[in-house]
């Protein structure tokens, strides 16, 4: 009997269509593996133990019921702000990426996400007069979410008003946060700017208008992405009664791990091992030689590939296709392709980061700044669903 099974087998074997089995994989209720081209194949004794678990009718111990949800399982809370299926994510029913591609600013999608609503007209975000000017923050040398978690504090420290959650509060005092992070990263000060038009006139040196398409782009893109590890966290604390710079530090905190945010840092590494296009190859052999699989590719919730990659890696290539380091980053993704396996949102930015010249390194701060619009979003809806987050333990022997 063969041990691995097509993606068709295994939908026939668990009696359900293919959309069925491409969920239970993005629920983390199967894994699937890299087949032959660009097919998955899935384990038979995985397929069955699924088999085996639906059927079964006695319900489990409160411990059990509490372990698989938190491990890439069924959602653990209610929410109405993002949508996440295989063929992408929707921020209040609406398409993301299409929204990204269409040309939405990013300040409109983010109150899209707070309110449920795109605005009519484009909004305006009002600008912190004197943030405060912190040691550190002007070393360009600091790692950008370091940077932040310096920032956020001391800005809270200076907003006495801080711990109203009242939607008439909170909705003002983010605007003004976010944009005095991205002015933490470089962004120009000017208020007459976008946030997406700031970054751009700090942060890029050159053709600051198509720099700036792309960056709303990505920041459109980076909004939400349901309960992430950051988003969570922030959703967590706001559960606790904590204020909204309180909530922003404890997302800071989670995206700074080498399998959230940082996950871009390992990405550029790479590339700057690879250093040439022609190299890749090479490079990729030697990691499978020492069983080191490269980061940035088959995420989880997308088994036939991540929709967020793609319109990044296009903008990448429109803004500047001959970039050294977008060379890198063609050519990785090309040669992982040829071994089955699809780039994440994580490669795609890496990729634009490239095309626009900003130094290795940023773009954890930026993912922070276009991932704070989602912070919000959780925040208050936490607020208002008025619940302490508490998930159980499933209590084990020490080993002795």
């Amino acid at each position: 009997m063969e041990t691995h099974l097509s993606a068709r087998e295994a939908a026939e074997l668990l009696g359900v269509k293919l959309p069925t089995l491409y969920a239970y994989v993005s629920r983390g209720q199967l894994v699937s593996a890299p087949g032959p081209g660009r097919a998955r194949r899935y384990l038979r004794a995985d397929v069955e133990a699924l088999l085996r678990g639906r059927g079964r009718k006695r319900p489990e111990p409160a411990g059990a019921l509490a372990a698989g949800p938190l491990r890439w399982g069924e959602p653990v809370l209610d929410s109405a702000i993002t949508e996440v299926t295989p063929a992408g994510h929707r921020y209040r029913g609406q398409d993301a990426v299409a929204l990204a591609e269409a040309g939405a600013r990013f300040e409109d999608v983010a109150e899209l996400l707070w309110t449920g609503s795109l605005p009519e007209q484009p909004v305006a975000w009002e600008r912190l007069a004197d943030p405060p000017a912190l040691e550190g923050l002007d070393d360009p040398g600091a790692p950008p979410l370091a940077r932040l978690a310096l920032l956020v504090p001391a800005l809270a420290l200076r907003d006495p008003a801080r711990y109203s959650s009242a939607p008439l509060a909170l909705l003002p005092r983010a605007r003004a946060l976010i944009r005095a992070m991205a002015e933490g990263l470089g962004a120009s000060p000017d208020p007459q700017l976008s946030l997406a038009e700031a970054l751009a006139r700090g942060l890029c040196a050159r053709r600051a208008g198509p720099a700036a398409k792309a960056i709303d782009l990505a920041l459109v893109i980076w909004a939400d992405h349901e309960l992430n590890v950051s988003s969570f966290a922030a959703r967590v604390a706001a559960s606790a009664g904590a204020d909204l710079y309180s909530c922003f530090s404890a997302g800071l905190a989670a995206l700074s791990g080498p399998l959230h945010g940082g996950a871009c840092d390992q990405i550029e590494a790479l590339c700057e091992e690879i250093r040439r296009p022609e190299r890749a190859e090479e490079v990729l052999n030697e990691r499978a030689r020492r069983g080191e699989p490269p980061p940035g590719f088959d995420h989880p919730l997308y088994p036939a590939g991540d929709p967020r990659s793609p319109p990044l890696l296009r903008a990448a290539r429109e803004f500047a296709p001959r970039a050294p380091r977008l060379r890198v980053v063609e050519a990785l993704v090309a040669a992982q392709r040829s071994r089955g396996h699809e780039p994440t949102v994580d490669v795609g930015f890496v990729g634009l980061c490239a095309a626009l010249r900003l130094p290795p390194g940023l773009a954890p701060g930026l993912i922070a700044i276009g991932r704070a619009a989602g912070w919000v979003a959780h925040v208050a809806e936490q607020y208002e669903a008025g619940f302490l987050i508490r998930p159980r333990a499933r209590y084990r022997t020490p080993l002795q």
